[in-house]
């Protein structure tokens, strides 16, 4: 699940600032589940920035389905067109489709994207997956070394593990440890032997599209 929270009220204000007609949308992904960007978020960025900018700015407010997918960011079409401006409470991902869809009208993002994480409770959400394009979990135990170690390495421990636990804190287990731990559960430790190139991270710049059939 994404991770996002929403942007300071002074810089969505400043933003808005040239416009008479803004329209918030809001998405019903994963923004919503982590109660960042739903419907309720969506009316009360609205109440706020209209106490900030005043009676003379129309701010409307409008939720779909998934902002990361054309079907449902093509049907508001008739909407967006009646506005100068749209914020959208969406993921990062989720903004530059909105952006891409309706190129002739300034598109601003109302939240920051952290992270792709795990939903462990209400308001508690870790980080498991970086995107970074080249995933090796499957030798590594379902563990990712790149989020779940703090130095992000590829290739074993470094030298601060600490009867399992991260020399960085007291309270983080080392991810490497627990892969040995998980593979040695799975009979498979040899795959922990496995060398593998660092991750080419200047690829990541590169336009990625993926066919999944949706």
């Amino acid at each position: 699940m994404v991770k996002a929270k929403k942007k300071p009220l002074s810089e969505l204000k400043s933003v808005i600032e040239p416009y008479k007609k803004v329209l918030t949308i809001g998405c019903g992904g994963c923004v919503s589940i982590c109660l960042a960007g739903g419907q309720k978020e969506v009316n009360v960025l609205n109440a706020e920035l209209s106490l900030e900018v005043g009676k003379g700015v129309k701010i409307d407010g409008y939720t779909i389905e998934r902002q990361c997918k054309p079907l449902y960011v093509d049907e508001i079409k008739e909407i967006v067109q009646q506005y100068d401006c749209l914020l959208s409470m969406a993921c990062g991902a989720g903004v530059q489709l909105l952006a891409e869809t309706y190129p002739q009208i300034p598109v601003f993002p109302a939240v920051n994207t952290i992270a792709i994480g795990i939903d462990r409770d209400v308001g508690i959400y870790e980080e498991r997956c970086r995107a970074c394009g080249d995933c090796i979990i499957g030798y590594t135990g379902g563990i990712c070394p790149i989020t779940r170690c703090a130095k992000g390495l590829f290739n074993g421990p470094c030298g601060g593990v600490n009867q399992g636990l991260c020399e960085v804190s007291e309270t983080v287990a080392c991810a490497w440890v627990e892969v040995y731990e998980r593979l040695s559960s799975q009979n498979r430790l040899d795959c922990i032997d496995l060398i593998r190139e660092p991750i080419a991270w200047q690829n990541q710049v590169q336009r990625t599209v993926i066919q999944d059939g949706y």
